[in-house]
């Protein structure tokens, strides 16, 4: 429960899934987040706010850094960082140049599924500079909407990685505090896309939360009920204008489509555009793959499985062990179902077990469904010392009662 509920994180809510499982006297002493907050759909720029100086709705920063933000989900680390220190040269004390390094840092992290700790220091680093500034900003002008913004971005990305650490003290303060700049950022909905994004998760995820953990269905009743159509709207709104956070809400939303929403149709055309647009992005071609699979588009998983491979043994940033894990699984049940290659589809399963256990997964999933494929092979190669190997993992691995482990349970009976 708790992986899933890193999400939560994500739109400020991580404060009310800590609560929610504490006792009663911890829950005293933690912060108080039960107020009214009103983050209704604002379309329309506030009127009198001055807005020199910000270099969110900058044109000409944004046609400056253009090819930066390419290059930071292309995995173009380095040429992406060039160009956000010459944005912090000029712009020593704006928050928007740490903060975009910070994004690029966090963006070193994701291909591990958060696993790799080694950019952790410099992550934390990157935004609490961006937090000090927007601080030092927001002082001066409570007006100043651009750096609540980013106020409110920094805080909930230190938040995630905080609660990814298991760190759920520094995850619900980061987190209050986001929300509470959220809460003021929306008064500048309309100015630009960007600033729709922090409300358009909180609006999906409010609805999605309760309905999937009804334990915090009471916890919840202080904030808003939320709305998941209008929050897809305002998510699709912000993927299809923002600058600079429309590729992380087109992740979001394919993420969401496929997982939440049940519609691998919808993530389609949205994790083909990323994985075209950002050919080098490892875990955008991962996913993509992913949903190709699901989809039955096996000549297009098989194209992108190949170079997610090729991408991996050339030592390509952002290529490890998990987008391995992906692709020798999909060419693997390629080898097996469509080409009859059992010789190559073994080898394919086999290196997705070794990929699996050199990161640790191997509680479910594709480490799963490969030791099952190996299994089912050995068995018809009537190599009883392999299939016994294969389906005892299958049966530990499996969930009581599941059609694999009763297939597993049944075989291993058999052969005793």
């Amino acid at each position: 429960m708790i992986l899933k509920l890193r999400f939560i994180l994500l739109l400020f809510l991580l404060p009310l899934t800590v609560w929610a499982q504490q006792s009663d006297t911890d829950r005293m002493a933690l912060p108080d987040t039960t107020r009214q907050v009103r983050l209704e759909n604002v379309d329309i720029a506030p009127n009198a706010v001055d807005t020199k100086g910000w270099l969110l709705l900058d044109k000409d920063i944004q046609t400056e850094l253009e090819g930066a933000v390419y290059n930071l989900y292309n995995f173009k680390y380095d040429k992406a960082e060039r160009q956000f220190r010459s944005l912090r040269r000029r712009y020593p004390n704006h928050p928007m140049p740490y903060f975009l390094l910070g994004l690029s840092t966090w963006w070193k992290i994701v291909p591990t599924n958060s696993q790799s700790k080694q950019y952790d220091k410099l992550f934390f680093a990157y935004m609490d500079t961006a937090i000090t500034k927007g601080e030092k900003l927001y002082q001066a002008d409570n007006r100043n909407y651009e750096a609540c913004f980013f106020l409110a971005a920094a805080y909930g990305f230190d938040g995630r990685l905080h609660a990814d650490r298991r760190d759920w003290r520094k995850a619900t303060v980061s987190a209050k505090r986001a929300l509470d700049y959220l809460e003021i950022s929306k008064e500048a909905n309309g100015l630009s896309p960007e600033f729709l994004f922090g409300q358009a998760l909180f609006n999906y995820y409010a609805v999605w939360i309760p309905d999937n953990y009804p334990l915090l269905k009471p916890v919840l009743l202080f904030f808003p009920k939320g709305n998941k159509a209008l929050g897809l709207q305002q998510l699709r709104n912000v993927a299809d204008n923002g600058f600079y956070v429309g590729p992380e809400a087109r992740v979001f939303l394919m993420k969401i489509l496929l997982n939440e929403e049940n519609k691998p149709e919808a993530a389609m055309p949205i994790a083909r555009y990323m994985a075209t647009t950002y050919p080098d992005n490892a875990y955008c071609q991962r996913f993509y793959s992913l949903v190709c699979f699901n989809q039955g588009e096996f000549r297009e998983c098989e194209r992108v499985s190949r170079e997610v491979l090729d991408k991996l043994n050339r030592g390509l940033p952002g290529y490890e062990a998990i987008s391995g894990r992906y692709a020798t699984y999909f060419l693997g049940w390629l080898m097996q179902n469509k080409y009859k290659d059992f010789s190559k589809a073994k080898d394919y399963y086999q290196r997705c077990i070794v990929f699996s256990e050199s990161t640790g997964e191997t509680t479910g999933g594709f480490y799963l469904y490969a030791n099952l494929a190996l299994a089912r092979i050995a068995e018809k190669d009537k190599d009883q010392q392999a299939a016994v190997r294969y389906y005892t993992v299958v049966r530990d691995k499996s969930e009581r009662n599941s059609e694999q482990y009763n297939e597993a349970k049944a075989y291993l009976k058999n052969k005793k």
